[in-house]
């Protein structure tokens, strides 16, 4: 499985990248949740989903400085 494209998160509403922001949240807690319990089957996630919610993050971001300079 390859990281995820950030011209893909780009694409998203601005509901939809919050509403993504919490679920990719929600998924590292569940991962490091099994990482203590030793029920961990994939760690390879770790590294898909902190990727994943750097991207979603600078993004919003992106938009946050965009809005503040355009008022």
């Amino acid at each position: 499985m390859s990281l995820p494209k950030v011209d893909e998160v780009r694409d998203l509403s601005d509901q939809e990248l919050s509403d993504q922001i919490v679920s990719v949240k929600k998924e590292l807690f569940q991962l490091r949740f099994q990482k203590a319990t030793r029920q961990l089957d994939k760690p390879h996630q770790f590294k898909h989903l902190r990727h994943r919610l750097s991207q979603l993050m600078t993004v919003e971001r992106e938009r946050q400085v965009k809005a503040a300079s355009d008022s």
